[in-house]
């Protein structure tokens, strides 16, 4: 089957040329992203495979429908940047890989934690210019003190399971509560008693309509003074200029991202020569008390292997007109008019 590729970088070929070793697929490579201007490109393609910062609105999804396009085959779990109504309504399917390495994203996550607590990165600048002050870089014991987890599926379960490691206490804020994150000792709490108790907080829940800018103004009023922030998975569950408000309030003493908001323009380009033209994210990058990553947090070798053998599986199956566990089921997500 020809599959068009987009938004795909040097590793993504190398990964998923690897995975169709047999030439069972004819990939073609796009280093642009998929949206209503370049969607024309994947004309006569039966599938496209896509990632997270893909713009498969409803003028995309036409013009694919109108190219004979039937399969989107997401390369990643979430899928809030597709308008499922309308990919309903056209016929599509939609498979994704639900589970490439958690462990991957959740270590990350306390990376970002151990690095904002105890400086490590502003520590490597100044021993690289021969300062060997201590002065500016006091941290704390992360032992008994209380890490809220929201969103506790399996990245934010592994995650509190490694925070139990650090001796953290445990809460947490699900819809639903993991039985292995209630062996650890978690409470689970409304969402509005988590952030109150919390000394850390680390988001982990997808983003719906229901969790965009979960963390805003009013949350960030009822955090703790000084509390640590941590978004590891998408980017619009933080309202930036909310968190900026808190950063110079000091009501947000820390704040690690591996995500933005607005990241579609920025994330996975090298802009080392361009102005910033994004105020807001140029206004974060002047805190000293904030860590950023560019959507890293996935990106390990035992991920990318998964993640391109996953979408094979997909594609396998929806060529043989197999029933496909990863498929998303349309007629439950979609909203219907």
């Amino acid at each position: 089957m020809r599959v068009a590729i987009f938004s795909t970088k040097p590793y993504d070929r190398q990964f998923f040329e690897a995975a169709n070793c047999d030439g069972k697929h004819e990939f073609v490579f796009f280093e642009t992203p998929l949206n209503r201007e370049t969607a024309p490109l994947a004309r006569e393609f039966p599938a496209v495979c896509v990632f997270v910062n893909d713009n498969l609105n409803a003028a995309t999804l036409l013009t694919l429908s109108e190219g004979d396009t039937r399969l989107i085959a997401l390369r990643c779990a979430g899928y809030n940047n597709i308008d499922l109504t309308i990919a309903r309504e056209l016929g599509f399917t939609i498979t994704r890989v639900p589970a490439y390495s958690p462990y991957a994203v959740a270590e990350h996550t306390i990376g970002l934690m151990l690095a904002l607590n105890r400086r490590i990165h502003r520590a490597y600048n100044r021993v690289r210019n021969g300062n060997f002050a201590l002065s500016g870089m006091l941290g704390f014991d992360m032992r008994d003190r209380t890490a809220a987890v929201i969103g506790t599926g399996k990245i934010g379960a592994l995650t509190a399971n490694l925070l139990n490691a650090f001796g953290c206490h445990l809460v947490g804020y699900d819809v639903y509560e993991n039985p292995d994150c209630i062996a650890l000792g978690m409470e689970y709490l409304s969402l509005e008693k988590a952030l109150s108790v919390a000394d850390i907080i680390t988001l982990h829940c997808p983003l719906l309509p229901s969790t965009h800018h979960i963390i805003d103004d009013r949350a960030i009023a009822c955090m703790k003074k000084g509390v640590m922030l941590i978004n590891t998975s998408r980017g619009g569950l933080i309202d930036t200029q909310a968190v900026i408000r808190g950063l110079k309030s000091e009501q947000v003493g820390y704040l690690g991202m591996d995500v933005y908001e607005k990241e579609q323009k920025l994330f996975f380009e090298d802009l080392s020569d361009v102005v910033m033209q994004d105020d807001d994210f140029g206004r974060l990058l002047t805190f000293p008390n904030v860590l950023i990553t560019g959507h890293q947090a996935f990106f390990t070798r035992e991920a990318m292997t998964e993640i391109a053998h996953t979408t094979l599986i997909n594609l396998n199956d929806f060529e043989a007109n197999r029933p496909c566990a990863n498929n998303l089921d349309l007629e439950k997500l979609a909203v219907i008019p």
